[in-house]
């Protein structure tokens, strides 16, 4: 994609903007490039490139705000989505808290984050690649069928100019590689995955482990049992784990604080995990999948520890749920172009500890869980019950793989029993360690 000259563009929005009656504006835009590949059993199945560009203006009159996108950027359609914004802004209500960040909040330098490949690999190279994760599956005995390979590349570039003097781009590219392999035959199939991306090709896996490890976990799963009701240890898997501690960050969420909707909402400088877990944010990684050099309203990012020994050290906080909790924002905004920001955080990972993940159910009878299924998280209480599969340990050894169970507690007292074991691997974003949980129910026949 032929990006135009973007800073310059936004800048002259931003400025007829302000020559039309905005007291303020900013101007974001996003360009993307993808190319994607499936291939089932030796055919392509899809083969897709897509090119998209969108621009967003956000414009302030006192207290009021309006925002507009397009993906014209014709002159005529730029001078029309001026207007438009402006005759939005002064029919809208007013918001005591809106507004963009002064000249004294914004970044000034931002760091290199190594974020671009700059090779684009061809249709071949993808097909290459899908078809050896591919062919490395079938080949492994007891795998019957394949639910498709997957490669991809992509390209996407953002850029922010503000009016308060902010001018920012961020250009970054990835790769991916997934096969889904299928075990067993009629009734009693089953079937599992794995993946991976990264920002730079040679960052990749290798394209015949993730089939060799597609191939195995869909064996591993063959035969499940269920379970009856218990109360027992639950160890999540790495793929999962993640996600456990994905839902504290919904609760630290701005928004949700100012609204009082968070079951964290009364924790700030309390311990919420326990002592053994430690949850980091690495914005300026290099080769980050989630890096960003600056947040989605101009200010700097910053490296620091959401929980520290399970202590909650801060909120997640754009500038409008910085300004209702009367409080200074830190830098997480993120934003697309038709909407306000909202904040996010980038590049997080529960620190490892230093038990090998069989010591974490040495001897015991537990619950080892691969996959998670439905959305069963109460954000208010901090009540959870998923749906669940994986592997019933008995006396600290794998006995078989189980199915059709539920697992369920509560976050607050599940999150004070953590206990991470050494295996982090950095590979998705937000990455933990294998995490065993004490006393959960399961929920069985």
């Amino acid at each position: 994609m032929t990006i135009p000259p973007t800073l310059d563009l936004l800048s002259d929005l931003v400025a007829k903007a302000r020559a039309a009656g905005a007291d303020s504006a900013d101007a974001v835009m996003h360009h993307g490039t993808s190319v994607s590949i499936e291939r089932r059993l030796g055919r392509i199945e899809k083969l897709e490139r897509s090119e998209g560009q969108d621009l967003g203006l956000r414009v302030f009159i006192g207290q009021r705000q309006a925002i507009v996108s397009s993906s014209d950027l014709r002159p005529d359609a730029l001078a029309a989505m001026v207007e438009r914004a402006l005759a939005m802004a002064r029919l809208a209500p007013e918001d005591p808290f809106c507004g963009i960040a002064g000249a004294d909040l914004l970044a000034r330098s931002f760091p290199t984050l190594d974020s671009v490949d700059p090779h684009e690999p061809n249709i071949e190279t993808l097909l290459a690649r899908a078809a050896l994760a591919e062919e490395t599956a079938m080949s492994i005995a007891g795998i019957t069928n394949s639910d498709g390979a997957s490669a991809g590349w992509g390209s996407g570039y953002s850029a922010l100019v503000t009016s308060a003097g902010f001018a920012g781009e961020n250009h970054s590219t990835y790769h991916s590689i997934s096969m889904t392999a299928v075990a067993g035959t009629g009734t009693g199939m089953e079937r599992d995955y794995d993946y991976s991306s990264a920002l730079h090709a040679e960052d990749l896996d290798d394209p015949a482990q993730i089939g060799r490890s597609a191939a195995e976990r869909a064996l591993r799963r063959l035969n499940p049992r269920k379970l009856e009701t218990a109360k027992v240890p639950v160890i999540f898997d790495p793929r999962v784990a993640g996600g456990l501690v994905g839902h504290a960050l919904g609760a630290i969420s701005g928004p949700s604080i100012a609204r009082g909707t968070s079951f964290l909402k009364d924790k700030l400088g309390q311990p919420v995990f326990s002592p053994k877990i430690t949850v980091r944010e690495e914005p300026h990684r290099k080769r980050g999948l989630r890096s960003r050099p600056y947040d989605a309203e101009g200010l700097p990012t910053q490296a620091r520890a959401l929980f520290d020994k399970g202590v909650l050290t801060t909120w997640l906080l754009d500038l409008r749920s910085a300004r209702q909790l009367n409080l200074a924002p830190t830098g997480h905004a993120a934003r697309g172009t038709s909407g306000p920001p909202g904040p996010a955080a980038s590049n997080l990972t529960v620190d490892a500890g230093t038990l090998k993940p069989q010591e974490l159910y040495a001897g015991e009878n537990a619950l080892y869980v691969t996959d998670l299924m439905g959305q069963g998280v109460n954000g208010l209480t901090g009540d959870y019950s998923r749906g669940a599969a994986g592997f019933w340990i008995e006396k600290g050894e794998i006995a078989y793989p189980v199915s059709e169970i539920t697992i369920a507690g509560n976050l607050k007292d599940m999150y004070q029993t953590l206990t991470p074991a050494d295996d982090l691997e950095i590979k998705r974003g937000l990455d933990s360690p294998s995490l065993r949980v004490d006393g959960m129910v399961l929920a069985g026949r």
